[in-house]
């Protein structure tokens, strides 16, 4: 397992150790022990999420303003352009995002801890991504950032818009902007 630092230095990626010959490949996806040697993170999981998106599809920014979830998330098929953008208010990196792109190809995953909003945009024709979160989903709390608010200026990758404005769900198209967000008590 290799670390990969991102702008934002909670913020992580991780490339798995891929064992590989003719007839295929192997990795371990998750290892508890390995997790916490290399993170130095004693983080527990409690839920794994699956989804399927076509391309173009933009799922986010969701974050919980209680019940925070930490992410850890990758892409199984296909590949997307995954985004964490910080809310934690007292960060000096506040509001900052940082992404990557994540794919079955690479194998890539990305680390997004609690108090980070969490978007992904689908570059391939379909993707299915995997999340473990370490809390629980709950509806409640649940919230959206707008995925193009300009006072967070992410460089959506426009190999996947291909100059068409994202699908996005109707929660997701009139979410606020990070200054009129809720946020984390």
């Amino acid at each position: 397992m290799n670390i990969i630092k991102t702008n934002i230095p909670d913020v992580f990626i991780i490339e798995p150790a891929v064992f590989g010959d003719d007839r295929g490949f192997f990795f371990e996806s998750f290892n508890q022990r390995l997790w916490h040697e290399k993170t130095g993170l004693a983080t527990t999981f409690v839920q794994d999420n699956h989804s399927r998106s076509a391309k173009n599809v933009l799922r986010g920014l969701h974050y919980q303003i209680q019940q925070p979830q930490g992410k850890l998330v990758r892409a199984v098929v296909g590949a997307v352009f995954d985004v964490a953008v910080d809310l934690r208010k007292s960060s000096p990196t506040f509001g900052r995002w940082t992404g990557t792109e994540l794919s079955a190809e690479n194998r890539r995953q990305m680390w997004i801890p609690e108090g980070f909003a969490h978007g992904f945009l689908v570059l391939s024709d379909f993707a299915e991504f995997l999340y473990k979160t370490t809390d629980y989903w709950a509806a409640q709390y649940e919230r959206s950032l707008l995925w193009n608010d300009p006072a967070i200026g992410i460089d959506w990758p426009q190999t996947g818009l291909q100059g068409k404005a994202p699908i996005l769900s109707s929660k997701d198209a009139n979410a606020p902007l990070l200054a009129h967000a809720d946020l984390y008590r």
